[in-house]
């Protein structure tokens, strides 16, 4: 086989062999993306018959540090709160992940501590699947949501683009509320 036709039929193998990892790649990073997801959901689910979370937000956020999605500390405590804006991508119900918040009590400070988790998303088409999952879960879905004013109010600088946000809260104070 001449020369030319080795190095071109290398070349393609060469070419092949990087699709197939950079596929496998994609695939991976997907899987592990819907798995944090997953995560994140589940400690937003409410436990059947009570007004607790089924998972624990402080292991679902211990995912998104693992992965390099958020830091290995909040970008701000406020109150009882702590605010993780993404440093990468993340989707959540078919929606862009910004922000994500757990609210607990080390130390107590004044009253009115609501222990629980919620979430920010750079909004992308219908809200319903949100709504579902509020009304299911005993959450609250505040869309719109003014996301910049929201964070000078905690003293984070950020700067996010324009768009459509909404806020889902998980918190005890939001199972407590009347049901519709």
């Amino acid at each position: 086989m001449p020369e030319y036709r080795t190095r071109r039929l290398l070349g393609a193998l060469l070419l092949a062999a990087a699709t197939c990892t950079s596929a496998a790649a994609a695939a991976s990073a997907a899987a592990a993306d819907r798995g944090l997801e997953n995560g994140l959901i589940h400690a937003l689910h409410l436990k059947k018959g009570t007004t607790q979370r089924v998972g624990t937000s402080g292991k679902a956020i211990a995912a998104y540090m693992r992965e390099g999605l958020i830091g290995k500390r909040p970008n701000q405590r406020f109150d009882y709160t702590d605010y993780y804006l993404l440093k990468k991508p993340a989707s959540f119900m078919g929606h862009e992940l910004v922000l994500i918040e757990e609210e607990y009590i080390t130390q107590y400070i004044g009253c009115c501590v609501s222990p629980g988790a919620g979430v920010t998303v750079k909004v992308n088409g219908s809200t319903q699947k949100l709504q579902a999952f509020a009304s299911a879960q005993r959450c609250t879905l505040t869309d719109p949501v003014d996301i910049r004013k929201n964070l000078r109010e905690v003293a984070i600088q950020a700067t996010l683009p324009k768009g459509h946000y909404a806020s889902l809260s998980c918190r005890e104070r939001d199972t407590e509320r009347e049901e519709p």
